[in-house]
């Protein structure tokens, strides 16, 4: 009763967060492109710095996790974003200061809104929380069931984007996340210590930071420019792209609550495999089709497929790593993505600015092809010893 209860709180926590994400997530390309008239590069250096600091957050919270404990770590954490918004409602445009809040707030835009886009750096120790207060047989259901909470209240944030002012979306989001810090009061768990000299699990866990790292790279070269995308290419207006964010939102979410049925069909090798390869030939048309239905089409449907195979690879790594590590090896993890997802952003950053749109296209086809192939090759026989 005790789990379900603080399941209930940690789910209220993430739904405050999502909504805060998905207003900024709306408005923050708008404020660069247009309210302060910045270039793709502009807006592809403020992602950049923000997946490395991310990157930083997130491997300092999954040592604290695992050191500290993980109820201090989830409040500072969770602090962060409340703080972000704040400075850019108070920056008045001063690029200085979006690059510091971009930076705290995790403004990266790497993954898709459900899967830490937005404030990433408190992803690992809500899985470490919520692995503790599930076990093997129920762990992927309730992490697809917190994810798709997520998206639903992510995309929910993004359609009342259009409610407000592009300024006034940060006074909202930062009163929506901070009043989410408050019921984490009661939360109480059992702390696992971990030595912090010692990582028993150092070569699976190289193994998810290898195939990590090329997933971030290939996520930085186009999840971040997709809705630029619009913006520049078919000058697409915020109120209108607001709803077109949350039905491509709420279209991943509910994907998400398949992810149990896909895992225990196909497996977890095998679902990273299928969704995440259809969801790359997909995006390789994207560019290529010229047809503005067509392309936001593809656009609506990605992030399911991006998103699906997410709460399957979390619970892999939380059964095949030892549960005092899994803090850091969640934060490694995430530390391997964003950093190599700055490389994509930066690069993508530029060509839009040459006009090259379709070239970070290309190369996230190559490279997730590389990553699906690595799946197969570092935890297929992984997987069938462990069943």
């Amino acid at each position: 009763m005790k789990n379900r209860q603080y399941l209930f709180l940690l789910a209220l926590f993430r739904v405050s967060r999502s909504l805060a994400a998905g207003l900024i997530a709306i408005a923050f390309p708008y404020l660069v492109l247009r309210s302060l008239h910045q270039s793709a590069l502009v807006l592809g250096l403020l992602y950049t710095s923000a997946a490395v600091a991310t990157a930083a957050f997130g491997l300092l919270s999954g040592f604290l996790t695992d050191i500290w404990g993980q109820k201090r770590t989830l409040v500072a954490v969770g602090l962060m974003l409340p703080a972000s918004s704040a400075l850019v409602f108070l920056s008045s445009g001063h690029l200085w200061v979006l690059f510091i809040a971009c930076m705290i707030g995790g403004y990266s835009a790497t993954g898709s809104l459900m899967g830490g886009g937005v404030g990433g750096a408190a992803q690992p120790i809500q899985i470490v929380s919520i692995a503790q207060l599930t076990t093997s047989e129920n762990r992927t259901s309730i992490l697809s069931l917190f994810t798709f909470i997520s998206g639903i209240f992510a995309a929910l944030g993004a359609l009342a984007a259009r409610l407000f002012t592009v300024h006034d979306v940060f006074l909202a989001a930062t009163l929506i996340s901070f009043a989410g810090i408050a019921v984490l009061g009661p939360l109480r768990f059992r702390e696992y210590r971990g030595s912090i000299r010692r990582l028993s699990s150092k070569n699976v866990i190289g193994k998810f930071s290898l195939t990590g790292a090329l997933n971030g790279f290939a996520s930085g070269l186009v999840i971040p420019f997709l809705i630029p995308f619009f913006v520049i290419v078919y000058h697409v207006p915020k109120s209108q792209m607001s709803v077109y964010g949350f039905i491509a939102g709420a279209l991943g979410a509910l994907a998400l609550l398949a992810a149990p049925h896909l895992e225990r069909f196909w497996g977890f090798v095998q679902t990273v495999a299928f969704t995440r390869g259809f969801g790359t030939a997909l995006l390789l048309a994207m560019p290529l089709c010229h047809i503005f239905p067509l392309a936001l089409g593809i656009y609506l449907v990605t992030p399911a497929f991006r998103v699906m195979a997410v709460p399957v690879q979390q619970t892999a790594i939380t059964e095949l790593v030892n549960f005092d590590e899994v803090g850091r090896a969640l934060g490694l993890n995430q530390v391997a993505r964003l950093t190599s997802s700055s490389g994509g952003i930066a690069f993508t950053g530029y060509m839009f600015n040459i006009s090259e749109i379709a070239l970070p296209f290309y190369v996230y086809t190559v490279v997730m092809g590389l990553n699906i192939y690595l799946y197969y090759r570092f935890f297929k026989a992984m997987e069938d010893r462990l069943e």
